[in-house]
């Protein structure tokens, strides 16, 4: 049913409006806005009031959810030389003893604190594909159904990534038994991202959309990836597609051992980068590969919490920007689920780079939350391939109401609330949360976060104990 409401404050498309009447359809889409109405007309009696500053939500462009089951867990030093690499190895761990059941758990639970924190939408960059054994499952994509059912429980948008994953290093050196879980063929995976592409066109649900990674250069061969792009673009020419790449100087370091060119440049050199593409990471790019990414129109999503829990470096995301980048973020390993402290942290390593203030914000948009919030807010949506990022009609209404009172934002005006949030309040100072027409956070509070507690914890405790 058609639903009504009268925003007593929005950030829309072009810039702040007070007095905001916005009509939401069937399918939770925004078909009309009305600005700039000085009061509830007595007519709008069908309209819901909502008090406080609206904001767009926001996309989370790269996640793994079962590392939620680590968050914390890691954070001690086994020796002088503790890196990526030694990480990665608790995080296979922790990949083998998974299945359905917990990450249908872990998967609820992080997508509640997703929504509490203004992510409204999620990318599930997802290769946890087998059983511990390495055999599929019996019944299907059991693991992939988990976080669609832990999606749908939270209510949070998703854009499932099923991610190709085969080789365990440049030149096609086999997998480790702990990679076992990952392997997928290459036609498997295609028939069953077009078996997915194909249910979800005859489903026409706004909030479950399905794309596609490849795990990493050193994961899929170069060939590989260049045919099933080509594929997929055949299936959809709009898919999403997601790569890690150049996160860490070794991988950067073997790639130009393996092929004689960097990561970034083997991809730029395909051709295939496109508006629809998102590199993960990206962090040791050069000043040329930030020309290209941007002239490809593809998008960077950046990790800054992951990235700094991991030692991976610096992002030069005022360069990208520059350039006419497009960045957005991910809480990729749930080390911080937070959106304001990702993009809070985006400013404040370009300050201690640059040794100024200010550093993100440009002369359209002085206010540097508001230029980082709403660019990734849009980026994000588009890189997901989600209609949302944006309070504007055709685009979801993704929401979020920003609670004026809260000591945080108390003192701020509309125009600098977007700082107040990014840069003082963080996810206190969001009170009600809105996916699809539909409000899934009031008050704070998720309805399923309270029944979910014991389970959540139960796994957790079963999850930090020693096999």
């Amino acid at each position: 049913m058609t639903r009504r409401y009268f925003l007593q404050s929005a950030l829309l498309s072009d810039g702040w409006a007070n007095g905001v009447r916005v009509t939401v359809d069937d399918d939770g889409i925004i078909s009309a806005i009305d600005a700039a109405i000085p009061s509830a007309p007595a007519g709008m009696a069908d309209a819901e009031r909502v008090a406080g500053m609206v904001v767009p939500g926001m996309a989370n462009a790269h996640s793994h959810a079962f590392q939620r089951g680590m968050a914390g867990n890691a954070e001690y030093q086994l020796s002088a030389h503790d890196s990526f690499w030694t990480w990665r190895q608790a995080m296979y761990a922790l990949a083998g003893r998974i299945g359905p059941e917990d990450l249908r758990i872990l998967a609820t639970q992080l997508f509640i604190e997703m929504l509490k924190a203004g992510y409204t939408s999620v990318a599930e960059f997802h290769y946890l594909h087998r059983q511990p054994n390495g055999a599929h499952y019996a019944d299907g994509q059991g693991l992939w159904d988990a976080v669609i059912a832990a999606a749908e429980t939270a209510g949070i948008a998703l854009t499932l990534l099923p991610t190709l994953y085969q080789t365990g290093d440049f030149g096609g050196v086999p997998l480790k038994p702990d990679q076992s879980r990952f392997a997928l063929d290459t036609d498997w995976f295609l028939r069953a991202i077009d078996a997915r592409i194909a249910a979800e066109r005859r489903s026409r649900r706004t909030t479950l959309r399905t794309g596609a990674a490849f795990h990493s250069l050193r994961a899929v061969p170069l060939p590989t990836i260049q045919e099933s792009a080509q594929a997929l673009r055949g299936m959809d020419p709009t898919l999403p597609l997601h790569i890690h790449v150049a996160e860490q100087v070794k991988e950067v370091e073997s790639c130009k051992l393996a092929t004689g060119r960097r990561p970034i440049e083997l991809l730029l050199d395909t051709g295939l980068l496109d508006p629809h593409w998102c590199l993960v990471h990206a962090t040791h790019a050069t000043a040329a590969e930030l020309k290209g990414i941007a002239a490809a129109r593809a998008a960077v999503c950046v990790s800054i919490s992951t990235e700094a829990n991991l030692g991976d470096g610096f992002f030069d995301a005022a360069a990208f920007l520059s350039r006419g980048g497009r960045i957005c973020v991910g809480s990729d390993s749930q080390a911080t689920v937070c959106p304001a402290e990702e993009l809070r942290w985006m400013e404040y390593q370009q300050r201690l780079r640059k040794k100024r203030r200010g550093v993100l914000a440009d002369k359209l948009e002085p206010h540097v939350g508001t230029r980082v919030w709403r660019d990734a807010a849009q980026h994000g949506a588009r890189a997901i391939g989600q209609p949302a990022g944006a309070i504007d009609v055709g685009r979801r209404a993704d929401w979020l109401v920003l609670d004026t009172t809260h000591p945080s934002m108390v003192g701020g005006t509309t125009e600098s609330s977007l700082d107040h949030l990014v840069f003082a309040g963080g996810r206190a100072a969001i009170r009600d949360v809105m996916v699809g027409g539909r409000w899934v956070v009031k008050d704070g509070r998720h309805a399923a976060e309270m029944p979910l507690r014991p389970e959540f914890s139960e796994l957790m405790v079963r999850l930090a104990t020693p096999l």
